[in-house]
């Protein structure tokens, strides 16, 4: 099998969280580390990393950019991550903030999986996750082109050509599209995390 090209990773970290009482949504623990520690070590293998969102604690080496407007949506948000990811790279993951158990084996299946414009994970229902898959760049970026704040992203990658992928989950594994929107996710989140954390050693 020949080497899967380089890629760039863009992670979105903005909105409000308003049903999290307004919480710093990618900053919240689950199984002991934030949900955007997940998502960055998920991509550690990119050439270059970029978080779009607030200020806010990134690893060294981790870009941080903000979207115009801040609070534009997803839509801005993805196009100022585009806009810092440098010209040569022509493979980009785009994925949320709000993943705590997606892996970097996940990452390494789409990248294989990549043809046409994207491929990006479907889940058990067959829902599209938009941020949750990886791109052409160049496709990305010319789809995102004059996009206007708060427009549906879903309308925006409609045009392109995608290839879906449903992983493997296995029996009482947490599914790797989970995310934390509201309270009771966070919280069943953290229970199925707590639940694959080592127990204590019995000597």
């Amino acid at each position: 099998m020949s080497p899967l090209p380089p890629f760039a990773a863009v992670v979105l970290a903005g909105g409000r969280s308003a049903r999290l009482g307004g919480q710093a949504k990618p900053q919240l623990d689950v199984g002991g580390r934030t949900m955007l520690a997940t998502v960055l070590d998920a991509v550690e293998g990119a050439v270059q990393r970029v978080v779009v969102g607030p200020s806010q604690p990134v690893p060294d080496g981790v870009l941080l950019v903000r979207e115009t407007p801040p609070g534009g949506g997803p839509v801005p948000a993805l196009a100022a991550g585009l806009a810092a990811v440098s010209p040569g790279t022509e493979v980009v993951a785009v994925l949320a903030a709000d993943l705590p158990f997606v892996t970097r084996d996940l990452v390494d299946q789409l990248r294989e999986r990549l043809t046409g414009d994207g491929v990006l994970v479907v889940d058990g229902t067959g829902r599209d996750q938009l941020l949750l898959g990886v791109w052409r760049t160049a496709s990305l970026r010319a789809a995102s082109a004059g996009a206007r704040p708060h427009a549906p992203l879903r309308g925006l990658l409609a045009p392109l050509t995608v290839t879906r992928h449903l992983p493997v989950v296995r029996a009482g594994e947490p599914a790797p599209w989970t995310d934390c929107d509201t309270p009771a996710e966070l919280a069943r989140a953290r229970t199925a995390a707590d639940a694959r954390l080592p127990g204590p050693t019995v000597g």
